[in-house]
């Protein structure tokens, strides 16, 4: 009998040990889709893209009102333009809640806050970076047209300019918003056209890295700005793997490229050269990453680039081909 209850209280200590470990951080997965999204024609489903369909469910109150005061304590931070100089206004977001994105966002928001002087003028929108919860608001439609319309009421929008980077899972239809089981949307090219034209941000660089992103070009064009996307309208990029640090793109981008001093153009020509070559390696179609610099731009960029620090700094994490040359899923 004593030999019975002393294995059972060596069993019960185990139990006691075992659930005081620390479990190991999950950041959310996707195991559901969004059928009020997807369901009806494609005529139905562009047009919900292009009104800016978001659609939340099962949000705590309190998860929610935490959310508010992260978003409210982000936008208190940015500070106000000065005025006769061309400031830029960073607004880097990960629209998907796969660590990679928000890893991404992250190293992306650093590295062109550092590149264009926009310190106490940039905002990073993003999920978890794969270790914790994260710090920062959710990056989603909705946050992103609030990060917008602070930044058009913080600048002057006839000398100063709006950097964005987004960082997701796309679509011939735009980019998707997917935040765990929890969040669904889209941002297609007509819907953040509009928001920019409504808010009036006409100097703008606008860095995609998603799949089909060479979609938004023909709907984003005009004098005053330049537009960097991962892949042309009708083909796939590259490097999405929920453990990567980077994709294809934001690794030859910005981890690279627009770590160095040097000109927008040329950063982008490394870039989708080191891209070619991984693409390459990893044996996929290559994703035709796209360019376009409207005949104004000169106004702004010239003067930002005249910002960008005169030494590089080290790319950091692991190199995206590293852990995609097996396989090498789309986005």
């Amino acid at each position: 009998m004593r030999t019975r209850m002393r294995t059972i209280a060596a069993l019960a200590l185990i139990l006691c040990a075992v659930a005081a470990t620390p479990q190991a951080y999950q950041p959310p997965r996707h195991t559901a889709r969004s059928i009020e999204l997807a369901s009806g024609s494609p005529l139905d489903v562009a047009r919900r893209a292009d009104a800016g369909t978001q659609i939340e469910r099962d949000r705590a109150p309190a998860a929610e009102l935490d959310e508010h005061r992260k978003l409210d304590r982000a936008l208190r931070a940015l500070t106000p333009q000065r005025a006769g100089t061309v400031d830029a206004y960073v607004v880097s977001i990960a629209l998907d809640s796969d660590p990679v994105f928000g890893r991404e966002a992250r190293a992306a928001g650093a590295v062109l806050q550092r590149r264009y002087g926009a310190v106490g003028k940039t905002i990073v929108l993003a999920g978890s970076d794969g270790a914790a919860p994260s710090t920062l608001p959710r990056g989603s439609p909705a946050t992103l047209a609030i990060a917008l319309a602070r930044v058009a009421e913080l600048m002057d929008k006839r000398e100063d300019v709006l950097v964005l980077y987004t960082t997701s899972h796309g679509s011939p239809m735009g980019l998707y918003y997917n935040d765990g089981d929890s969040g669904f949307g889209f941002v297609s090219p007509n819907r953040l056209h509009a928001m920019l034209d409504q808010l009036g941000l006409a100097n703008r660089l606008l860095i995609l890295s998603a799949c089909y992103s060479g979609v938004f070009v023909p709907r984003l064009r005009s004098a005053g700005s330049a537009i960097i996307t991962a892949a042309s309208h009708d083909r796939t990029s590259f490097g999405c793997v929920a453990q990567n640090d980077w994709t294809y793109f934001g690794d030859a981008m910005i981890n690279h490229a627009l770590r160095r001093p040097q000109s927008l153009v040329a950063a982008f020509t490394e870039a989708r050269t080191l891209v070619g070559e991984w693409e390459a390696q990893s044996r996929v179609m290559p994703s035709q990453p796209q360019f376009y610099l409207g005949g104004e731009t000169s106004r702004w960029l010239s003067a930002i680039e005249r910002r960008v620090p005169p030494t590089a700094t080290q790319p950091i994490g692991r190199p995206a081909i590293e852990s995609t040359l097996a396989a090498s899923p789309a986005r």
